[in-house]
């Protein structure tokens, strides 16, 4: 069993169609980690039957906004659940500065910490190239570039915040998002070499870059 300074806890930065689900799902299978998507257990929660599954259901049965709060209480229960994972992934958690307070806050109690966030880069307009090619070839109405537009809109929108906050703790990575499924795969994995090699993954000079200094 890994020991709290063993794991590898990492946050994946990506936007929709980046292929970010395909490099996680690689991670999970090569290095043990275990995924956490806000989504799924949110979903499973209220499968669950359980009293926070309970409330999740009346919640998202009027339509309203699971808070922060049930999220890391559940994103807690997960990790509790997994000692022996060798680190996590979280997907589509933080969202916003608080959350990634939030989120640190309840690792540091486990003695965890986040030990990388790896940002897809990629280009906004080749993205979006390749979804009207997707969609002109396979005619999904949840995939079609109007809807896409505002998705990546929305994306850009929350984690800009989250780029500085990262950036400012020394653990944002950038790879380059537009690189071949085995090509970003490489990129990450030597970001993973130099977290554990206790290594900086953040080039130096970008927190100036970030804010065009």
């Amino acid at each position: 069993m890994p020991t709290h300074d063993e794991k590898l806890n990492l946050i994946l930065f990506g936007p929709p169609a980046a292929g970010k689900g395909t490099q996680a799902k690689k991670l999970v299978a090569d290095h043990g980690l275990v995924q956490l998507s806000t989504g799924d257990m949110l979903r499973a929660a209220v499968a669950s039957g359980s009293d926070l599954g309970e409330r999740v259901k009346l919640i998202m049965d009027r339509g309203d906004l699971v808070s922060d709060e049930i999220v890391i209480a559940l994103i807690e229960e997960q990790i509790d659940n997994n000692p022996d994972a060798a680190g996590f992934i979280f997907d589509g958690f933080p969202r916003t500065v608080p959350q990634a307070e939030a989120l640190d806050a309840a690792l540091t109690s486990r003695d965890m910490a986040i030990d990388s966030v790896i940002r897809l880069k990629v280009d906004d307009d080749a993205l979006m190239d390749r979804i009207k090619a997707r969609f002109a070839e396979q005619g999904r109405k949840d995939d079609n570039p109007e809807s896409f537009a505002i998705r990546l809109g929305n994306y850009n929108k929350q984690t800009a915040p989250l780029l500085p906050f990262y950036a400012a703790q020394s653990k944002l990575a950038e790879v380059n998002g537009m690189d071949t499924i085995d090509g970003v795969s490489a990129q990450v994995e030597e970001v993973l070499k130099r977290v554990r090699a206790g290594e900086p993954t953040q080039k130096k000079g970008f927190f100036a870059r970030l804010f065009g200094r």
